[in-house]
């Protein structure tokens, strides 16, 4: 699809939107947007098999072990709040499942050409969906091999039985790109996958010709000889060969399946403005005369979908600094259609010999903080997934606290017509939680939830993802945080993410219906002079939080409710974690046979509800819940929200 029809087509789409909905557009137009709430965000890591980088974690596991590792990589995503991984699915001219064209990848069994014993795209796919995760299968197109002895391929290796294909540079073994034969035999190879697997998204990276090596020059002058004649020089033919492959593939994608996204993550320079005065203001490798990869043009003439440049650089980075590069990247993809997806160096932050800027653990969370300020961006990728679990410095708690704190809807690609809203059939209060059921004829849903009982749905209630609870393919949902009264509406998404009208809202039926919080902003809350406020922690409850430091001495901060009648009531407190924080922080209840005392560890445990029991409560307007300064622990004891449900 050509840059223009996709600018064509998205006006169209926004001109139809406004005319069949202009009272709910408006309103919408009119909600105040939270920018560390967005509704739609693509979220991903990379997960690298290549050298056994990622997974699996060596060669030779059994296929369950393989299995057991790949599930707690996607199982990481989710709890990341990530909704994508972008999987190597051919790494070195090699297969992750049974290809007609290579062989199986060597980094499965440790032996290339060896049955691994289960078909582990089939696999990763069906078990990535089960969570509702996109599956994007990643290909290196040129490269065979990290060494340059063809002896070593399996006897049936294309490479091996064509020897005129195949180069070798810089001690490793490459297709040769400007071979025709070959440029379809490697699309031929991906497009096997595409057909026979239900695949979200084809991604190459950044590796296409070869990175220069010193002192050596790409042995392809004879093939510029046979087929370069109309291309005054080498570097031009070499792009075009480049270009070629892209936009082949690009057109095969859309023809087989049109609902598969392609993208590349090119390197995150394209030229310099000191060479070209359409680059950016960096002083870098450039890619389009480096490894001759015009991912400007790409862009331009939409023959991706979106692109993900590897801005690996910090911010100020004097080289090429990565607001500079997001704000060229920025305008480079803007009326496009191409959607503007980051590629972050989670493999920097905290790693010993890296620059100071990554041994903060901000670094990366500034990164999305400096996203907020270009609409174009719409999401980020991680190289790679063993940098995010390992999570040093505390980098990646960091960011996801500051900006994962809901899910996130996928950007919308294209304009297909969105499904008819769900049906609600039932939602049920249960002892797990609310048990909600659903009809539909989406791909996936999502599932907001709203206070209280709205007569009916303001669309500000779905501007952002702040009522936005989950995401699913099923059409059932426990939703175990539920308490009160709660309204829930589902909407459908299709293949490409377009979302439906949300569905009649449901109030959850069974249970008291009682349930307040009561915020330490809040007309119900009292505190001396003593405890200040603070906006420290992300993970504070609204806006701030109260602190003070512990005394031998009664200097409650209290949490006033108005209770409706006698009776048992779940009490539940919210407060921001830090190691720093109180060890053994006590909370008063008055409970109606007597205040009953519950101290709380809050160096952990932060940024969520945790009930500190249910207690028999007198009915009236009264301090039901203080926190107290009295401990003989040190560190900040912290007031910052309290929850009372009657059960």
């Amino acid at each position: 699809m050509t840059a223009l029809l996709r600018t064509v087509l998205a006006a169209l789409t926004a001109a139809l939107v406004s005319i069949v909905t202009p009272t709910a557009s408006a309103a919408a137009a009119a909600c105040t947007i939270d920018p560390a709430t967005p509704k739609r965000q693509l979220r991903a890591m990379w997960i690298s098999s290549v050298a056994n980088i990622d997974w699996p974690s060596r060669t030779g596991l059994s296929a369950a072990a393989q299995q057991a590792e790949f599930r707690a990589w996607l199982d990481l995503a989710v709890a990341k709040r990530m909704n994508a991984v972008v999987v190597q699915v051919r790494p070195t001219a090699d297969a992750f499942w049974p290809s007609p064209y290579e062989p199986w990848s060597q980094w499965l069994t440790g032996t290339q050409g060896g049955n691994p014993g289960y078909d582990p795209l089939a696999f990763m796919v069906n078990e990535a969906h089960a969570r509702n995760l996109e599956f994007h299968a990643w290909f290196n197109p040129y490269r065979i091999a990290n060494h340059d002895d063809p002896t070593r391929l399996v006897s049936t290796h294309p490479a091996r039985q064509n020897p005129s294909w195949r180069f070798a540079y810089g001690g490793k073994l490459y297709y040769n790109p400007g071979i025709p034969t070959v440029r379809d035999f490697i699309e031929d190879a991906i497009m096997d996958a595409v057909s026979r697997y239900d695949l979200d998204g084809v991604h190459l990276d950044d590796y296409f010709y070869p990175y220069p090596v010193s002192g050596q020059s790409i042995p392809d002058t004879a093939t510029y000889q046979q087929y370069g004649g109309s291309f005054g020089n080498i570097a031009d033919w070499r792009r075009n060969n480049v270009n070629l492959l892209v936009r082949e593939l690009d057109q095969r994608i859309h023809a087989a399946k049109p609902h598969v996204s392609f993208g590349i993550s090119p390197f995150g320079i394209w030229r310099n403005s000191g060479t070209d005065p359409l680059g950016s203001r960096t002083s870098g490798l450039q890619s389009y005369d480096s490894i001759y990869a015009d991912s400007r043009q790409w862009v331009k003439q939409g023959w991706v979908d979106y692109i993900a440049p590897q801005i690996y650089w910090h911010i100020g980075f004097s080289t090429a600094a990565y607001e500079v590069l997001t704000a060229w990247w920025s305008d480079v993809v803007r009326d496009t259609g191409v959607q503007l997806v980051v590629g972050q160096a989670a493999y920097r932050a905290g790693a010993s010999g890296q620059d100071a800027a990554w041994q903060d653990p901000a670094e990366l969370s500034d990164h999305l903080t400096d996203n907020r300020k270009h609409p174009e961006v719409v999401g980020d990728v991680y190289f790679s997934a063993k940098d995010v679990k390992a999570d040093r410095i505390g980098a990646i708690t960091r960011l996801v606290n500051a900006h994962y704190t809901k899910p996130a809807l996928h950007p919308a690609r294209g304009s297909a017509a969105a499904p008819a809203a769900p049906v609600i059939t039932s939602a049920t209060q249960g002892t797990n939680g609310v048990q909600l059921t659903w009809s539909g004829s989406g791909t996936s849903y999502a599932v907001y939830r709203v206070a209280g009982s709205p007569s009916a749905a303001d669309p500000c209630f779905f501007a952002d993802a702040r009522n936005l609870i989950t995401t699913t393919r099923k059409t059932t949902f426990t939703d175990p945080t539920a308490g009160g009264t709660q309204t829930y509406y589902v909407t459908a998404l299709n293949r490409t993410h377009q979302e439906s009208a949300p569905s009649a809202g449901r109030v959850a039926s069974g249970g008291s219906g009682y349930s307040v919080v009561i915020d330490n902003a809040g007309s119900g809350f009292t505190a001396s002079a003593n405890w200040g406020t603070s906006t420290y922690s992300t993970q504070a409850y609204g806006s701030d939080y109260r602190f003070a430091d512990p005394v031998a001495a009664s200097d409650p901060a209290w949490f006033q409710a108005s209770i409706p009648s006698a009776g048992d009531y779940r009490v539940e407190v919210w407060h921001p974690a830090n190691a720093g924080y109180n060890s053994a922080t006590p909370h008063i209840v008055a409970a109606s046979g007597g205040n009953q005392t519950v101290t709380v560890d809050q160096r952990s445990g932060g940024g969520a509800w945790r009930s500190i029991g249910t207690f028999s409560l007198n009915a009236g307007t009264y301090n039901v819940v203080g926190v107290s300064r009295w401990t003989s622990t040190t560190g900040y004891v912290i007031a910052d929200a309290v929850r009372i449900t009657k059960v």
